[in-house]
């Protein structure tokens, strides 16, 4: 009796194959129980999704037929819709660079104001660091001005010794 689970341990039976046996999704999906919100989910996307996919073929089927019917035409009056194309495209984008630019003036106007009323705006503490900045670099220079003799005469001095 030893003798057989020494035997056992050395070579174990094999297992059965119905043990790592897994069903089709479709089954482990009948399997679990859906609620009623999760089934009105996967109907949604998939009445939506349907939708969409029909709506994108007939756009693409229309557009190939219009451009298929209508090429002609736009071979034969291409010479006139360029020109008016181009003085369209000129005066779309003259308008909204124009616009674009008056919105970032008003923009930077009234952050201005803001900011010399002491509101603080977005940034304001970034502007108040590089002020603090420049004015302790302009305290420095004045400094070295006058311990050197000034910083332009010493940096003469560094370019030409013999000078």
């Amino acid at each position: 009796m030893a003798d057989r689970s020494t035997a056992d341990q050395i070579n174990p039976p094999p297992r059965s194959t119905t043990a790592n046996y897994r069903p089709p999704f479709i089954h482990r999906l009948r399997q679990q129980s859906l609620n009623s919100t999760q089934l009105m989910g996967i109907m949604t996307l998939l009445i939506s999704g349907a939708i969409l996919l029909l709506l994108t073929g007939v756009t693409i089927t229309v557009s190939v037929t219009g451009l298929i019917f209508f090429a002609p035409i736009i071979i034969l009056t291409s010479p006139i819709w360029l020109p008016i194309g181009t003085l369209f495209f000129v005066v779309i984008a003259g308008f909204l660079s124009v616009c674009g630019s008056g919105l970032t003036a008003v923009a930077a106007v009234y952050w201005l104001y803001k900011y010399f009323k002491g509101l603080h705006p977005v940034g304001s503490d970034r502007v108040d660091y590089a002020r603090s900045r420049i004015a302790d670099t302009a305290s420095h220079m004045k400094d070295y001005a006058r311990e050197y003799g000034g910083y332009f005469q010493s940096k003469v001095k560094d370019a030409a010794p013999g000078a």
